[in-house]
């Protein structure tokens, strides 16, 4: 027979005298008022929950049981009184969009979080039901742009975990001038032809982490804007989509650069590009720099490493002076896999702004069981170790 003794006992009993003298206040949206038909407009009464919840001092919890729950433009802001408000959404729930695309259509976004602290979101479904929003803008018709999923601006110590957001009329997931934002588990899915619907969005903010999450969409599955600083991604699966990248950038003169970004270990199937940098070709006073590109797995990838100092999408508005934004200290290293096309490694830099720093160690990369190129504009740089294909820096 096992013998214990008071001490073995204390860890369990400090947690539950912790959380005795810990005030935690939940508030389950249903008993405010919320119908879970999927039709009824519950919209009020997730504002009347998060209203309560922002009031209350101490820790706060928002319940959301299964079922389906319709909701509108809908805002969650405000000075609230405590900095710890945590939001459980039931694996069975799904938040759903209007079928009418014209009632987001020209919204900022679907769900906003705006200059909130301490917001943990945990599990559920986002169903913005962009499917209709897409087939009118295939159609050329008059469409509105379409509002993203979930928006946090202005916001600090955030945690998205466990979220699903599928069919997004835009952007599913955007974090904006923020500071601390963990971002894991969370799974990404939209048609690999639906427009502008990328995955995770990160400008102006700092410390944001990205990991354990996929994501499958018509756009880039994790695009990198201006002012993005101390950005960790890591064991993120992508594809289809437009990979992970950092820009566009230079579109403005005046614009914030991207410092220091890490992308660890990913696998990319099917998609357009892999690791991708893209910047206007206009002058800039931008800048990318301190980028880290390590341990990834291209499938059938059609750029699986590509900067591309050249991009214009549909030739609209570019003036072709060339880009003015600086890349330097760009790292890839453990780049393995094949290309779907025969180019693998493409650096297309800016002829005013050189690309420098650039740096290949241990890259495999092989065209239909051949060797691929690699095809290099204003770049250069240094290789290290095994390097296929061979290096043009």
């Amino acid at each position: 027979m096992k013998h214990y003794d008071m001490f073995s006992f204390l860890p369990l009993l400090f947690v539950m005298l912790f959380s005795l003298s810990t005030a935690n206040t939940v508030y389950d949206v249903v008993q405010l008022g919320a119908i879970s038909d999927g039709k009824t407009d519950c919209t009020n009464a997730y504002l009347k929950a998060w209203t309560l919840a922002c009031n209350t001092v101490g820790s706060a919890t928002i319940t959301v049981p299964p079922g389906r729950y319709l909701l509108k433009e809908i805002v969650f802001g405000g000075e609230c009184k405590n900095s710890d408000t945590t939001i459980y959404i039931n694996n069975e729930a799904t938040l759903v969009a209007p079928s009418d695309y014209n009632v987001l259509g020209k919204s900022e976004a679907w769900i906003k979080f705006e200059k909130v602290n301490g917001v943990s979101i945990y599990g559920g479904t986002l169903d913005a039901q962009g499917t209709a929003l897409w087939a009118c803008k295939s159609g050329n018709g008059k469409c509105p742009d379409g509002a993203t999923s979930l928006k946090f601006i202005g916001s600090r110590d955030i945690v998205i975990q466990g979220l699903a957001s599928t069919n997004s009329q835009m952007f599913h997931i955007v974090i904006s001038d923020c500071e601390n934002v963990k971002v894991q588990e969370v799974v990404v899915t939209a048609s690999g032809n639906s427009p502008n619907t990328d995955g995770i969005h990160v400008e102006s903010s700092s410390g944001v982490t990205i990991t354990r999450t996929s994501i499958k969409t018509g756009d880039d599955c994790i695009s990198i804007g201006p002012g993005t600083t101390n950005l960790w991604i890591e064991n993120v699966a992508c594809g289809p989509g437009h990979g992970i990248s950092i820009g566009s950038l230079g579109k403005e003169f005046n614009e914030q650069g991207v410092q220091n970004v890490t992308v660890k270990t990913v696998v990319f199937t099917g998609s357009q590009n892999g690791l991708r940098i893209k910047t206007w070709p206009k002058p800039s006073n931008g800048f990318v720099k301190d980028v880290l590109f390590q341990d990834a797995i291209m499938n059938n990838v059609e750029n699986p490493i590509i900067i591309n100092q050249n991009y214009c999408p549909h030739n609209d508005d570019c003036p072709n002076k060339g880009s003015g934004v600086k890349i330097s200290d760009v790292t890839y290293k453990g780049i393995h896999g094949t290309s779907a096309t025969q180019v693998a490694v493409e650096f297309h830099c800016s002829v005013q702004q050189p690309c420098r720093g650039i740096i290949l160690e241990n890259v495999d990369l092989t065209y239909q069981n051949k060797a691929a190129q690699s095809s290099c504009t204003s770049a250069d740089g240094s290789t290290y170790g095994v390097v296929h294909p061979s290096s043009c820096l």
